[in-house]
């Protein structure tokens, strides 16, 4: 009897493909941060989009390229994405992202360190978010600098406001282009589709909240930042925004999203294929 591999594809699909999504989009704000070689938001945005894409055409054979707790969520929900493998995959999205954090860190450890030093920034201290930013996010976006010093412009409940809807448009956008009764559907240009809306989201909200858009995305570099130096900063500088916008919000607006395809869209396809 042939056995069952260890690890399976779906389990491979959703680690990898959320590694290289996190690898690629936080590669782009280490380098924009460190070394000023992306200048505005727009080539960071590109690089993160790109980023989705690949990942998606590489793994969704595999898994079905969640690669997002807020997307699995809104498919255990409104779909028939089976609700035993909801946690499996929201772990498995969560290691994947803390790993790719962990090889940014090996590539731009001594860059951030640098970028410290030049600007007095004491990993740890008040003010270092600066530096973390690199890895998980913070509102409004600090920009490389600390958030005492960043104009105040967004309230925290505009704030969770902002990731709800932006997370509700990218999933609804991902539902939408891959339901096969979708006559308009994309087809081979879908994670293309799907990656160029994470990009457009990200120029139109990056400034605000870095558009997480993406739980494990946040939540896993996160994590690493808290370990490798930075403390309690990661979870202290927004106060619970780090919960309430980047991980509620998030998933919450992934709910939105896909109740608004399966309520509006979905019958809307079905009926145009009849």
């Amino acid at each position: 009897m042939k056995q069952s591999p260890l690890i399976k594809p779906w389990m491979a699909g959703e680690f990898i493909g959320t590694l290289l999504l996190v690898f690629f989009g936080c590669g782009s704000v280490a380098a924009a941060v460190t070394t000023g070689s992306a200048t505005g938001v727009f080539q960071v945005a590109l690089v993160w989009g790109l980023g989705v894409a690949t990942a998606v055409y590489l793994t969704g054979s595999l898994s079905g390229a969640h690669l997002n707790p807020a997307v699995s969520l809104a498919l255990a929900v409104w779909s028939d994405f089976p609700k035993s493998r909801l946690l499996p995959y929201m772990l498995l999205q969560l290691a994947g992202a803390f790993s790719a954090a962990a090889l940014l860190y090996l590539i731009f450890g001594p860059a951030i360190h640098v970028y410290e030093q030049t600007h007095g920034i004491l990993r740890g201290a008040p003010g270092s978010e600066a530096s973390a930013m690199v890895f998980g996010e913070y509102f409004p976006n600090p920009g490389g600098h600390a958030l005492a010093d960043t104009p105040q412009i967004l309230p925290h409940a505009n704030a969770f406001a902002t990731e709800f809807i932006a997370t509700g448009i990218l999933v609804l956008v991902i539902l939408g282009s891959t339901d096969s009764c979708n006559n308009s559907r994309p087809q081979i240009l879908t994670a293309l589709i799907i990656g160029l809306t994470v990009t457009m989201l990200i120029i139109l909200f990056g400034p605000l909240t870095m558009a997480c858009l993406n739980p494990a995305r946040d939540l896993g570099p996160r994590l690493f930042s808290a370990w490798a130096g930075w403390g309690s900063i990661p979870f202290t500088a927004n106060g619970w925004g780090w919960l309430t916008v980047y991980i509620i919000a998030p998933l919450l607006g992934g709910l939105a999203g896909g109740g608004l395809y399966r309520l509006v869209l979905a019958p809307g396809y079905a009926g145009a294929r009849s």
